[in-house]
């Protein structure tokens, strides 16, 4: 592409941008489902996803399968799959019915209901929170008879295919916290219904532009096997650089992440706070999701590792202090959902506190083809992201406080009793065009509910295909000015982000995203 028309290219998109003003600008909010099964640290993403349903719309709870957890069909059919956790651990139970699914098995409708049993409290911090009804309303079993089977509808997948096939605005964002069958089934269901009509190929592109698939892994192995190969241009975020929520995150945590995994900070934040911190899973509980499951044994005191293998169990975690962290090993398919001012859910390969898709580095801002050399100055830049340099931002302290408040939200009537993050807006657009040399200025404004002190700072996020530094003057100020470097090429991108904390209990943090556009 010639120099001449790429400018025009961008003139164009900047005309769209001033046209539409941004949707992000006005505060949209993401639809997503979570589809997850019934595996302990599904259990804790999901008490923390209801707590930041007030910054998405909720489009489904649904139960699903994988290769760790199915139920059965109740007629006494066995299963088994080569390389599964049965196998691999040389547990001589399968071929069985089921495999880790307890009867009757609600822990989707419990969450609900403990959510139902604090709602009063959290409408109070925030009046976004969905009704304990309208969460009830969504919440669908999906095919979880056996891990990897989509050969009928269920439930679930009626549910997702019909929110595919609608017409509502933005993306869909749906999670796979366990298998993808449930997902699967539904796309299957489309292409069954429409790939010898006159409108398949229409319905296939829509699905295509409009899903985005959030994975926790193919557990069990049908995006390999039926999504890849029949519906190639969904999108497909894969997240590095993220904090770390899985099990055994305290074993390799930094020391400024690692008190936020004790078991003190636990029971004063999380443990202790209501319905919620009751249901939510730590280690040594006493708590068992499957009773007799030998995979878990996280709910024991008083064993060592040598012990629990002693006594039957599949020790693939050193036994921890009693009452510390156990593992939330899903929230990064959703912790770039809520509304902080990151806008991370806009792209993959923009960042947020779930982390960054840094296989989506064609998924930019800019709405047109870049150039060669530009493509290849973004694919450059988009391997590295920091404040600094080249490492990705520790979130984890920020995301755990706000967690803490939120929880804290749900036991506290009295909005003045409870801290409530700062309030950050830029005035002007939040993406913005600037020629390579040319100097903006950059104004924040940042106000806090609770009229606590607000600590602001802004930075450079690498998440921009211009990989080198730019200079920022005087960060801590609200007012700042930033000089394009004369190297950037026309279509690079420079996320600059502001950055609020305040000094409340929990201390929380909020930002706001500036997307420069080379010129």
């Amino acid at each position: 592409m010639h120099k001449l028309s790429l400018t025009f290219c961008v003139l164009v998109y900047s005309m769209c941008v001033l046209a539409q003003n941004n949707p992000f600008e006005k505060n949209t909010r993401p639809r997503i489902v979570i589809t997850c099964d019934p595996e302990l640290d599904d259990n804790n993403s999901l008490i923390r996803f209801l707590l930041y349903s007030s910054d998405v719309n909720v489009e489904g709870l649904i139960y699903a399968s994988s290769g760790y957890h199915w139920k059965g069909d109740g007629k006494g059919t066995k299963w088994f799959v080569p390389g599964r956790e049965y196998a691999r651990f040389g547990l001589d139970t399968c071929p069985c019915t089921s495999w880790r699914w307890a009867q009757d098995e609600r822990f989707i409708h419990n969450a609900v209901d403990a959510y139902a049993k604090v709602y009063p409290d959290l409408k109070v911090h925030n009046p976004d929170y969905p009704t304990p009804d309208e969460l009830r309303s969504k919440i669908r079993y999906g095919n979880i008879e056996f891990d990897g089977d989509i050969s009928k509808d269920s439930p679930g997948s009626d549910l997702i295919k019909s929110l595919m096939l609608d017409d509502k605005p933005g993306k869909l964002f749906i999670t796979a916290w366990g298998g993808q069958s449930t997902i699967a089934r539904a796309l299957k269901s489309i292409q069954e219904q429409y790939e010898n009509t006159t409108e398949w190929d229409a319905i296939k592109k829509k699905i295509s532009r409009k899903v985005v698939l959030l994975p926790s892994g193919d557990q069990d192995d049908t995006y390999a096997k039926y999504i890849k190969p029949n519906w190639p241009d969904i999108e497909y975020r894969q997240f590095s650089g993220r904090p770390d929520y899985s099990y055994g995150a305290q074993l390799h945590a930094k020391t400024e992440d690692s008190i936020y995994l004790t078991s003190s900070w636990m029971k004063e934040n999380v443990s202790n706070r209501g319905p919620l911190g009751a249901l939510y899973r730590v280690w040594g509980d006493g708590k068992q999701m499957v009773k007799g499951d030998k995979m878990d044994y996280f709910g024991l005191t008083g064993y060592t590792d040598a012990q629990l293998r002693s006594m039957g169990y599949v020790v693939w975690m050193p036994v921890q202090e009693k009452g510390s962290w156990l593992g939330e090993g899903d929230d990064f398919t959703f912790m770039n959902m809520p509304g902080n001012g990151l806008r991370a859910y806009e792209y993959g390969s923009y960042g947020g506190w779930g982390g960054r898709d840094a296989g989506n580095q064609k998924s930019q801002s800019l709405s047109f083809q870049l150039s060669d050399t530009s493509q290849q100055a973004m694919v450059s830049a988009l391997s590295s992201s920091n404040k600094s340099a080249n490492t990705y931002p520790d979130f984890f302290p920020a995301a755990q406080q706000d967690f803490a408040a939120r929880l804290k939200w749900s036991v506290t009537p009295k909005y003045a009793d409870a801290n409530h993050e700062p309030v950050v807006k830029i005035e002007g657009l939040l993406n913005v065009l600037a020629s390579p040399g040319e100097t903006i200025r950059l104004n924040g404004n940042v106000s806090d509910p609770d009229g606590d002190k607000v600590a602001t700072n802004w930075w450079q996020f690498n998440a921009g295909s211009y990989s080198n530094k730019v200079i920022i003057s005087n960060p801590a100020s609200l007012q700042t000015k930033i000089t394009i470097p004369k190297d950037a090429v026309a279509g690079q991108t420079i996320h600059i982000v502001l950055e609020a904390t305040d000094n409340g209990t929990p201390a929380l943090t909020r930002y706001q995203r500036v997307i420069i556009t080379v010129k």
